[in-house]
């Protein structure tokens, strides 16, 4: 089946190469942007990201020089290679959460938190929010929790960041447990420029905080 047994290899280590420089753990850069390729963040708020399309760029060059050293199955290889490299990081952080991580470090998120606002008064506004957080630790967690923009709206409307109003928003998360945050908060927005008057968002990004350690969901 392989024909080239060198150009597998350095496929193969090419290809870890992307993985490692865009490993989702402790951060994933993927999360803030507008445009990813495989995972890789391509575009964000701020404009391209060159390492993204660098590591884009070496990605599709391993994938050719892959499917070249082999003979046959070229269409199965070249699904079974992009599910592995698709879901082998998940798989590695949640051995890594599971066995050796502590304190923030081993909380999980899928990134499925939602956050509605609206207006009920000339400088009062409703904020909720909905989300799910995983403790993989066997020791509970506790943390100071934050609502972060990842990307503004137009003319630089804020939204999700607006609970922070009523925040940090202390958390106790106990041992291997998941817990469901939901939050409802009366917001005085009268000093706050620029803030979005009714809406809604999801995929909504978290902040952590313990002491000194601080982490970006």
């Amino acid at each position: 089946m392989i024909n080239n047994k060198k150009a597998f290899i350095g496929s193969i280590v090419i290809l870890g190469i992307c993985m490692c420089l865009f490993f989702p753990y402790p951060y994933n850069e993927a999360m803030i942007a507008h445009t990813t390729f495989m995972s890789i963040p391509i575009e964000t708020h701020d404009g391209y990201v060159l390492l993204g399309i660098f590591g884009s760029i070496l990605f599709i060059i391993a994938m050719i020089i892959l499917l070249r050293s082999i003979n046959k199955y070229h269409f199965r290889t070249f699904v079974i290679v992009v599910l592995f490299y698709s879901f082998l990081p998940h798989l590695l952080i949640v051995a890594y959460q599971e066995t050796f991580a502590s304190g923030i470090m081993a909380i999980s998120y899928k990134g499925d938190g939602e956050c509605r606002f609206d207006m009920v008064g000339k400088d009062l506004m409703t904020g909720e929010c909905t989300l799910v957080l995983h403790n993989r630790s066997n020791e509970a967690v506790s943390f100071d929790l934050q609502f972060i923009d990842t990307s503004f709206f137009k003319d630089d409307e804020r939204m999700n960041s607006l609970m922070n109003i009523a925040g940090p928003y202390h958390v106790t998360i106990e041992a291997n447990r998941e817990k469901s945050i939901h939050l409802k908060e009366l917001l005085d927005v009268t000093n706050v420029p620029n803030h979005i008057y009714s809406g809604g968002s999801s995929k909504v990004h978290v902040q952590l905080r313990d002491g000194d350690n601080e982490r970006t969901l």
